[in-house]
């Protein structure tokens, strides 16, 4: 299991942890939603279209704990690096609440797949919108709620390529949604019992490392084991860190260890 070390504090991330972060906003709403039955029902009905009816990976539980961990973490190291987010500032709510927009678009982002698979991202908006509309009001007040709303689901929505990013919290979710990407747990779906590129690639990424970097705020390390994981790395994160408005913020350097008698290290900057 991969984890991602911040520099701003050497914390360590866990994709299948509970984290405490510093911010009591963040702390209570994530202590909400981890708790409302509603969220986590959706987190189990969520994966029967991607996984059981389209053969897809996971996109229930765990994939949204991992994202949401990394997205935290981007944010973390982003915020370290002086980078300045845009999306909460601009509709005048407080810096606290831009850790908010993170983590609420990150759990809610695939909850679309309950209707369908494909074109998932736009489905997630209405039903984000209910969830958010029963949950912000806990924690805002009306105009409050209504502009973290709006940039919740501008968020969710630009997670999926086809869409722009217009605020550096979109950008991070967006981001985070393709470091899931360790073997067996590629976003791109790969020939069952064959050999051809999406399946090397997606059997190559050993572990994804997040930490502050030295050219960079945010220095993203990717383990593989064969160089076809560059594939997968081309095709799915490049893809999203383009136009992600954090583009220059993020530095990718893989890893390429060769296996065998005489074990090689090889660090390719992409």
């Amino acid at each position: 299991m991969s984890t991602g070390t911040a520099g701003n504090g050497g914390r360590t991330y866990d994709p299948t942890a509970d984290h405490a972060f510093p911010d009591d906003r963040l702390n209570a709403v994530l202590d909400f939603v981890d708790d409302d039955e509603e969220i986590q029902a959706y987190l189990e009905a969520q994966n029967v279209n991607a996984v059981d009816r389209k053969g897809y990976n996971d996109h229930g539980r765990k994939h949204i704990g991992i994202v949401r961990n990394r997205a935290l973490c981007l944010y973390d190291l982003l915020k370290a690096g002086d980078v300045e987010f845009n999306g909460a500032s601009q509709q005048g709510l407080d810096e606290a609440d831009e850790a908010v927009i993170v983590a609420l678009a990150a759990q809610l982002h695939d909850i679309g797949h309950v209707v369908h698979r494909d074109d998932h991202a736009y489905y997630s908006i209405p039903l984000a919108a209910d969830v958010l509309d029963r949950v912000l009001p806990e924690f805002y007040g009306v105009a409050d709620a209504v502009r973290v709303k709006g940039e919740v689901l501008h968020a969710i929505l630009c997670h999926h390529t086809a869409e722009q990013p217009l605020t550096r919290e979109a950008g991070v979710v967006r981001v985070a949604d393709a470091l899931d990407m360790e073997r067996g747990r590629s976003r791109i779906p790969y020939e069952k019992g064959g050999r051809g590129i999406n399946t090397l690639s997606s059997q190559a990424i050993q572990a994804v490392n997040l930490r502050e970097g030295d050219e960079s705020p945010v220095l993203v390390e990717i383990e593989m084991t064969d160089a076809a994981g560059v594939y997968q790395v081309d095709e799915l994160l490049k893809s999203k860190l383009h136009d992600s408005l954090i583009d220059d913020d993020v530095r990718i350097v893989a890893i390429n260890v060769h296996e065998g008698e005489h074990q090689l290290v090889e660090r390719l900057e992409l």
